[in-house]
């Protein structure tokens, strides 16, 4: 049977790369490219039988792991590889402890990001040479939040990013084409979930699944 892999990144440039070594990985895998959030969400949603999801954590309508995080709570049974930019100990580490299947820096050269892919379906943890060791010395970094998190339904999830960003009830309904009182009962639910009061509180909330930029380096100690 056919795999279905997708490929959520928003440089164009580098879905074209993991395509690449998806196609090296399982030469007749359906590859599904995405740039946003939204669009993982739409398209996990048609693809119900996906094997996999590489993703970026940095994309529009994610802050940080909420996207993982919200994946993970959503399609437990998805296995999720986080694609970064990063290569922060911190990160890795925190990607695993909210359920990724593995972690693939962005520098890595095309035939460690196939051995990669072809390893998480194969049912391994991936991750890069030597970081192992190195990420069962480090305290695991999961929080109550990251649950309430992951109990938000896909549209919550939209509403509370879009909240984060600034926008108004009115502006909110107008791009998900609902009534602002629609928004209203959204939002109270994702205030219910996240144990919060007021919109800055949940701005404050979310603030938590961004990444450290002081966070250690793959290349430290």
């Amino acid at each position: 049977m056919t795999q279905t892999i997708i490929v959520a990144d928003d440089h164009p440039l580098f879905r074209a790369a993991l395509k690449q070594a998806v196609s090296q990985a399982v030469p007749d895998a359906e590859t599904v490219e995405v740039d946003s959030i939204k669009a993982l969400q739409a398209s996990v949603d048609s693809h119900p039988d996906a094997d996999l999801v590489l993703l970026d954590l940095n994309m529009p309508g994610a802050h940080g792991f909420s996207g993982l995080v919200f994946m993970r709570g959503q399609y437990p049974g998805l296995p999720v590889v986080v694609v970064s930019g990063s290569e922060q100990l911190q990160v890795m580490r925190r990607s695993i402890d909210y359920g990724a299947s593995g972690f693939i820096p962005k520098s890595a050269p095309l035939p460690i990001i196939t051995e990669a892919i072809r390893a998480v379906l194969e049912g391994d943890v991936w991750l890069p040479e030597g970081v192992a060791d190195k990420l069962e010395r480090m305290h695991a970094d999961t929080t109550d939040f990251s649950e309430k998190l992951a109990s938000l339904t896909p549209q919550q999830f939209r509403v509370l990013g879009m909240l984060a960003e600034g926008l108004l009830n009115k502006q909110i309904a107008y791009d998900l084409e609902v009534s602002e009182a629609t928004i209203k009962a959204h939002i109270t639910a994702v205030f219910r979930k996240l144990g919060v009061r007021n919109r800055t509180q949940a701005v404050i909330a979310i603030q938590q699944m961004e990444i450290d930029p002081s966070d250690q380096s793959l290349s430290g100690s």
